[in-house]
């Protein structure tokens, strides 16, 4: 491995520890190191790497690092980097899962948890205004929206997810795509090597049935399906590591009852205090599911590594797969378009799970001024979420 290759890693190994503030922060920061001070890449590649990461399922901020390490050092090294950037994070939620279980009956741990609960809440809520302020835009994608919203607190159901999604991208792909744009699409399309496509979509397709294959009475039955489940979810999930909380929630809380809401929230609350992938999360969420389930600490190590694995392999395939013939893809409005639907409807589905999670609280006075304090200060204060979080651990510790 030459100097430069050696120089991004440790880079990449820097930027994992101070990566703060999920991918609309990890963008600038890219763009600042890895472009303005190191010029890996030009800015304008920079640019179209995150434009495409933004129109494939997956952790977005992930994708776009592994992207621009592909264009540096090609597949070994963009494998490296994908393990440098996610491990640290997922190694720290697991030990918090793991925290979570030895200590559960620590009264001081349950005074933080309940102060955390209500302020992760207010955290989803300001996300979803964010990604409000940012993709309705038109009275087509508060529509849209707000479709998602109403189904989504009607059907309750992991599966309306994809069905919007789809519905969202169409919707928007169709009505601001130029007719023109068929014909030139077509001539795109053909110069793409078939047999390439038909692998990648194979592998996908491979991991997306392998939980349906094995028998649930099995004693390996809920590690595998725990891994198709987060492999299935790694598929679906578009607009960034916030709308991991309303598929999550819906169906491994309220569907599948693999972890309680209060252990929901208090992962969702430590990871938003960590530099890293947002993604990581589902390292907590495994860990604990196994937990739940009877295993051991091995096993809850083991279904940490499960669920970031199966989360993350989606959109790693999809990334380094895609990259080498972006040049063409971008060229295509139709897949650029669609864009705002699937954000559109993400609106909707992080704007319902602020209700489910609303639900699954006591509303006393307390928990309202808690959710309501730590969404006014992320929203009129400079105040960063992880400083807002350890603020808050400081409270529960010692009021």
């Amino acid at each position: 491995m030459n100097k430069r290759k050696l120089l991004f890693l440790k880079d990449v190994f820097f930027f994992t520890l101070t990566a703060f503030g999920g991918a609309q922060a990890h963008i600038g920061y890219m763009l600042k190191d890895f472009v303005q001070r190191r010029r890996y890449i030009s800015e304008q590649d920079l640019l179209e790497l995150n434009a495409l990461t933004q129109v494939l399922p997956g952790p977005a901020s992930t994708q776009t690092l592994v992207g621009m390490a592909y264009k540096v050092g090609g597949l070994s090294l963009a494998i490296v980097t994908f393990l440098i950037w996610i491990l640290p994070s997922a190694a720290l939620m697991a030990f918090a899962a793991i925290f979570l279980s030895l200590l559960s009956n620590q009264t001081s741990l349950h005074r933080v948890l309940d102060t955390l609960q209500p302020v992760a809440i207010g955290i989803v809520a300001y996300a979803a205004f964010q990604l409000a302020k940012v993709t309705l835009k038109n009275q087509v994608s508060v529509l849209l929206a707000l479709g998602a919203f109403v189904t989504t607190l009607i059907l309750k159901n992991a599966y309306v997810f994809p069905t919007l999604i789809l519905l969202g991208g169409i919707v928007t792909s169709a009505i601001d795509t130029p007719a023109e744009e068929s014909q030139l699409r077509s001539k795109l399309f053909a110069a793409i090597n078939t047999r390439k496509v038909l692998y990648f979509v194979g592998i996908l397709l491979f991991f997306a049935v392998l939980g349906a294959l094995i028998n649930r009475t099995s004693p390996f039955s809920l590690p595998i399906r725990l891994f198709e489940n987060f492999y299935r979810n790694g598929i679906l999930i578009f607009g960034g590591g916030q709308v991991l909380v309303p598929y999550m929630y819906t169906e491994f809380v309220e569907m599948k009852q693999y972890i309680t809401s209060a252990e929901f929230l208090s992962g969702f609350a430590f990871q938003q205090a960590l530099p890293g992938p947002t993604f990581s999360f589902s390292s907590f969420l495994g860990a604990l599911t196994l937990k739940n389930a009877g295993f051991g600490v091995w096993g809850q190590i083991g279904g940490a590594i499960i669920a970031v694995i199966g989360i993350n392999l989606p959109g790693l395939i999809l990334i380094l797969f895609i990259v080498p013939f972006w040049n063409d893809l971008k060229k295509i409005s139709q897949i650029k378009n669609s864009l705002s639907g699937i954000n559109a409807v993400s609106v909707g589905f992080i704007g319902a799970a602020v209700l489910f999670l609303m639900q699954s609280q006591t509303l006393d006075l307390r928990s309202l001024v808690l959710m309501l304090t730590s969404f006014l200060l992320l929203r009129y204060t400079p105040l960063k979420t992880p400083l807002l979080i350890l603020g808050f651990i400081l409270i529960g510790f010692f009021i």
